[in-house]
């Protein structure tokens, strides 16, 4: 009887994945910082790097902070199913590969996603328990100001992230848990504490 109560701890333990967490919220906002913080904070997450068509900037490394590729291989990846979710922002293409979060959540593994809206709009069709965490500015000037001082963009690239930015605030009440991101501080610590109580409470995740 022993034995065959410790085969069905083992089985029970080897059939559990780990967690999604998804972290979205308009370009600017600080998910980025916000994520770097999580991932000194809670060791056991690890980061899911997406890919994208857009060019890398003189900062970014292949593999490291995108998968960087373009349109033709962007559009064969996703008709071959390799993608979980992948959209359209900001004239570019981003999603997230199958490769970068399977294996891990399989092997019992935690992923964290930074991602747009629709990409997460689409993850709660393939991993609807995944946990999705909203990041929002304290105001749309003080996003404004985070776009223009952090000189990557154009005034024409920043006033079209705005208008997404816009449509994208309208949606925060579509997720679960939301972070404004008015003290970099205080919102880490919100959302480090937010990930680990998933974390203690266990759970399996799914992938369709």
């Amino acid at each position: 009887m022993s034995s065959s109560g410790t085969s069905s701890r083992g089985n029970s333990e080897d059939r559990r994945r780990g967690r999604l967490f998804v972290i979205t919220g308009p370009s600017g906002v600080g998910k980025g910082t916000l994520i770097g913080r999580l991932l000194e904070e809670v060791p056991e997450l690890e980061l899911s790097v997406s890919a994208t068509t857009r060019s890398p900037r003189d900062s970014e490394r292949d593999g490291v902070h995108y998968h960087f590729m373009d349109d033709e291989e962007f559009r064969r990846r996703v008709a071959d199913g390799e993608f979980i979710e992948h959209a359209g922002y900001a004239s570019h293409n981003y999603g997230t590969l199958r490769s970068e979060v399977d294996p891990r959540l399989a092997d019992g593994r935690s992923v964290v996603l930074e991602i747009e809206l629709q990409g997460a709009r689409q993850i709660r069709e393939t991993v609807p328990d995944a946990i999705q965490v909203f990041i929002a500015p304290p105001s749309p000037e003080d996003l404004r100001r985070r776009l223009e001082g952090r000189g990557t963009d154009s005034p024409e690239q920043i006033s079209r992230r705005l208008e997404v930015a816009a449509e994208e605030m309208g949606a925060r009440g579509e997720f679960g848990h939301v972070v404004e991101n008015d003290d970099v501080d205080r919102a880490s610590q919100e959302l480090g504490e937010l990930v680990r109580s998933y974390l203690r409470s266990g759970g399996e995740g799914t992938l369709s």
